[in-house]
């Protein structure tokens, strides 16, 4: 599907019994949703969005975690996010995109800088989310710009978006400036990369949400007699 892909690391098919829960043989499988808002092809902020995701699956893997990764480029869905806007209902291949998301048990979120703070398209693409649908998810944030200056967004403005949503942000984003691309062995970048993934990986697996958001459940203690069943 366009705008959507999955990869998933090579195992054995588990047996009906392994599927029934997770083993040492058969681990559960966490999924990470990956969302990049760049704009152009081959894009920075694809670029950082992967490396993120590599190192969150390399850290999974060391606690013998199955990882299945699934990538949502925001470009290939800026008409359906529009529209969605517009229209108040989403395309399925939209609605299949935050299914991945809101499905997930941890979500990478990167995007670009544009004029100090995050896209439209990013900012476009998380206004069509439910509200309720993120909370206590674990959210990794990184952001890429002309320069280092801007890194300071991720704090102003990336994460009290996900922290008004309810999710639970990793401690550390990663913010990458065009010199950390080609400074080679003298950029911090690969560093700041696997610490992030360190505390995500840490959330993702110590998380206790169960992944799947009902936007139609009652909350917990509902009467539908109300004060008149009450003892």
């Amino acid at each position: 599907m366009s705008g959507i892909d999955g990869r998933t690391p090579e195992f054995p098919t588990p047996s009906a019994e392994a599927a029934a829960g997770a083993t040492p043989e058969f681990p559960t499988v966490k999924r990470i949703a990956v969302v990049a808002a760049g704009l152009s092809q081959p894009s920075s902020t694809r670029l950082l969005a992967d490396r993120l995701a590599d190192a969150t699956v390399e850290r999974m893997g060391e606690h013998g975690a199955r990882v299945e990764v699934t990538t949502i480029e925001l470009r290939d869905l800026a008409h359906d996010i529009t529209n969605n806007l517009l229209t108040g209902f989403p395309s399925p291949k939209l609605q299949q995109a935050l299914d991945a998301v809101t499905g997930s048990d941890g979500l990478i979120a990167v995007t670009p800088i544009f004029t100090t703070s995050y896209s439209g398209l990013f900012k476009s693409f998380v206004d069509v989310l439910d509200p309720q649908s993120l909370t206590d998810l674990p959210v990794l944030i990184g952001a890429t710009g002309g320069t280092s200056r801007h890194s300071l967004a991720l704090d102003y403005a990336i994460r009290p978006v996900f922290t008004y949503l309810h999710a639970v942000v990793a401690p550390t984003g990663v913010f990458a400036a065009s010199e950390d691309w080609g400074a080679g062995g003298e950029s911090s970048l690969p560093d700041r990369i696997g610490r992030a993934a360190r505390e995500f990986a840490t959330l993702v697996r110590e998380s206790t949400r169960d992944g799947v958001h009902d936007p139609f459940r009652l909350p917990a203690g509902f009467n539908p007699i109300g004060a008149f069943g009450a003892d």
